[in-house]
């Protein structure tokens, strides 16, 4: 990935630059260094070097966290902590309460979820579940900082961003108003998919959903 693709002109310029220069997606240099930090996160497991921001039901506690779960069992993945965007975002509720964190830097609010690094492996199976090839989400950069601990150094991460196909439209639809954790308050009605009317795909379901009234 061009390391361009982290510069965003909304962050400060001295953040960029530590973007540039320490990080990058792929982490061809990092698989053979173990104990290497990236940007302050230490990455203890060689293998497991893409930082991947969850937000919502990939968290503990929700229903998704399983394939996380699976993952860490064969150390294709580490839980790494709490952590927040440092820039807002909006994060809504689309059809069944499914979560969607929108690339739309400067709404909405600042969120927090869970950092976790994973392996090139497991990052393959969370872009299966996330339907990245389907367009569902797309996976992007992100900007964080630790939960509590905002005086360290930030660092870049990946999290799963809705397609920007329908992002404007579902912003639209939750009244341009988000929220700042996906919590057992906002996921209350959420429906697994294996529940879900099977004739329909996911992008339908969204259609229908951003197609209804606000209630």
């Amino acid at each position: 990935m061009d390391h361009s693709e982290l510069h965003s002109p909304s962050l400060p310029d001295n953040l960029q630059i530590l973007s540039t220069s320490f990080c990058s997606f792929d982490f061809p240099s990092l698989s053979s260094q173990p104990n290497t930090t990236r940007m302050g996160v230490e990455l203890e497991n060689s293998n497991c070097t893409n930082l991947v921001f969850t937000y919502g039901t990939l968290k503990r506690g929700f229903a998704n966290h399983v394939l996380l779960q699976d993952l860490m069992r064969t150390g294709d993945a580490v839980f790494k902590g709490t952590y927040r965007t440092l820039q807002k975002y909006p994060l809504v509720c689309g059809p069944y309460r499914v979560p969607f964190l929108l690339n739309m830097a400067g709404s909405g609010l600042r969120v927090t979820g869970e950092l976790y690094a994973v392996s090139a492996r497991g990052l393959d199976r969370l872009d299966e579940l996330e339907g990245t090839s389907r367009g569902h989400y797309e996976r992007r950069p992100i900007h964080l900082t630790p939960a509590g601990e905002e005086e360290l150094l930030p660092c870049a991460a990946q999290a799963y961003y809705a397609h920007k196909s329908y992002e404007e439209e579902m912003w639209k639809r939750n009244g341009r108003k988000g929220f700042g954790v996906y919590s057992e308050k906002e996921a209350k009605g959420y429906v697994k998919r294996k529940d879900r009317p099977q004739n329909l795909s996911f992008l339908d379901h969204i259609r229908i959903f951003i197609s209804s009234p606000s209630d």
